[in-house]
Formats: C-alpha cells, sequence, structure tokens
C-alpha cells in the first residue's frame, strides 16, 4: 500500500490495486483526480482495470489516466480508454490521457477515431487544467465587475 501525506500533515492510506499484471493507483490532486496504471493492459486484466477506473469519474472532476508506466499494451486497451472517454463526456468531465511508448504505438495504428486528448506528463496536463481554469475565471471577470 502507498501513503499520501495530506497538507495537514495527516496520513491516509491509498491502496495499490492489483489487477492481474497491472497496479492501479487513483489520488487526488488539487486540479483533478490522477489514475496511474503501472505494467501490462491485456485482455485478461482490462475489464478489472477499467471497472476501477470509471468510479473515479466524477462530476466536475478532471481526470488524468496516467499510463505512463504500462509497458504491454494489447488492443483490448482502446476499449479502455473508449469507455472511460465515454464516461467522461456523459457526466461533462475533461479528461487527459499520458501514453506510454507503447499505448502510443498502439494508438498510432488506429485511425482518428482513437484519438484522446493527451499530455506528455501529469504534470504537463495538471498545468494545462490550471491554464484552463485562469481562462474561465478571466471570461467571467468582467460580469463580476460592478459599474460605477
Amino acid at each position: 500500500m502507498a501513503i499520501d501525506i495530506t497538507t495537514r500533515g495527516t496520513a491516509r492510506i491509498n491502496p495499490i490495486v492489483e489487477c492481474g499484471d497491472a497496479q492501479i493507483r487513483a489520488h487526488y490532486r488539487h486540479l483533478a483526480t490522477v489514475i496511474t496504471v503501472r505494467g501490462r493492459i491485456d485482455a485478461t486484466n482490462v475489464d478489472q482495470i477499467s471497472e476501477h477506473a470509471r468510479r473515479f469519474v466524477l462530476a466536475k472532476e478532471p481526470l488524468v489516466l496516467d499510463l505512463s508506466g504500462v509497458t504491454s499494451f494489447a488492443a483490448a486497451g482502446i476499449w479502455l480508454l473508449c469507455v472511460l472517454d465515454g464516461d467522461c463526456r456523459a457526466a461533462g468531465v475533461d479528461w487527459t490521457l499520458i501514453e506510454s511508448a507503447s499505448v502510443s504505438e498502439l494508438l498510432g495504428d488506429f485511425d482518428e477515431d482513437a484519438m484522446f486528448p493527451t499530455a506528455r506528463s501529469v504534470d504537463q496536463a495538471l498545468h494545462a487544467l490550471a491554464d484552463s481554469n485562469d481562462q474561465r475565471r478571466q471570461a467571467l471577470l468582467p460580469l463580476f465587475q460592478k459599474s460605477a
């Protein structure tokens, strides 16, 4: 089990879930929920990974799916991405995919139907979310300014 230290100095247990040859862990960051998957994603574990990941699609809470630690990504993994994409769209949730080389290679073999929002790293995805939030605030600011 992994332990997260919160800003108040208290610890909370954040379990790593074993899904066959993959491990999945979700943790909450200031701007998004980050789901990290490491290991192999294939037909034997994709349903279990999908079921676990889909629990973290929360209304108005952006999601980052970090697959940078995935060493093998079978075609069955495309289903995981499509389902997660559909769930996020239905909930009105922004999400970002962080690809490993094996994920990128497989996605490159598919046409534009398998295009997902991506970033090079979790930090880059979180920065993009922060920038997007700032742009929304700037757009709304004139609505709240008082006229003299």
